[in-house]
């Protein structure tokens, strides 16, 4: 069976996830921005994790953690690139590396750009993959610590993942990125459709977030560099995309 996965709001807009494998009762969290609602969905489930995921040193998404393991004592794994910023580790992992939520087998890959040294966590079994502040639903991170470059890097693995895949992104930032999309590529009838599906489900205060690759793929303007539209419109005709991703998340700096 595929991992059972709940989205736990936390904070004012920050997410982490519940990852269970019903075959062995073996549950994951990844990232911990505060303890209580994490606390509370497992009460709900009924389950007890074994493993802690973290994707990044910044405090909203590991804050938490040291009242969920006095709860739940479990495993926590990061990057061992940055175990000076992260929390006690006890296990350290880079890119290529695997993780196992119980019976199914995860890919650790290295998405540096918002952070350096920031982590996704693929789990192709389960067509789902942990991206917290790198690729978000409709947008991306920050670059705050790594490149343009490093940035446009991370973001093309996360692309280039089966379309099919889920993406559980770290904030609720959908409706704001949303209105940014539209200010690059006014013309994409996909993304005029999302963004409407988008403010609807706001307004009924429903999450946007994970969402599915391929809409990604179709509406995000940090995955669309090489769009020959969004060139056009930038006055970037021909560009490298790298070049206009670069401007894209300048943009976004601004709006």
């Amino acid at each position: 069976m595929v991992l059972q996965i709940v989205t736990v709001p936390c904070l004012t807009d920050n997410y982490a996830y519940l990852a269970h494998d019903p075959d062995t009762d073996v549950t994951a969290v990844i990232d911990v921005p505060e303890a209580a609602p994490i606390l509370q969905a497992l009460d709900n489930k009924g389950w007890k994790p074994s493993l802690v995921l973290l994707t990044h040193h910044h405090a909203d998404h590991v804050q938490g953690l040291r009242e969920l393991l006095a709860h739940h004592p479990a495993e926590v794994i990061g990057a061992s690139g940055d175990t000076h910023r992260l929390p006690p580790l006890d296990r350290g992992v880079a890119e290529g590396d695997t993780i196992k939520i119980g019976s199914e087998v995860g890919i650790v890959m290295d998405v540096s750009g918002h952070t350096v040294g920031h982590l996704a966590f693929h789990f192709p079994q389960s067509a789902a993959v942990f991206t917290a502040d790198s690729l978000m639903t409709m947008g991306c991170g920050r670059v705050f610590e790594g490149t343009m470059p490093q940035m446009f890097e991370s973001l093309g693995k996360l692309a280039a993942l089966p379309p099919e895949t889920m993406v559980c992104s770290g904030h609720e930032y959908t409706q704001s990125n949303a209105k940014f999309a539209l200010t690059v590529d006014p013309a994409n009838p996909a993304l005029i459709s999302r963004v409407k599906e988008i403010s609807a489900a706001r307004a009924a205060g429903r999450p946007t977030v994970p969402s599915i690759l391929v809409e990604e793929l179709a509406t995000n303007p940090f995955l669309r560099a090489g769009d020959a539209e969004i060139q056009a419109h930038l006055g970037m005709s021909g560009a490298a995309p790298v070049d206009v991703f670069a401007e894209i998340r300048a943009r976004k700096d601004r709006f």
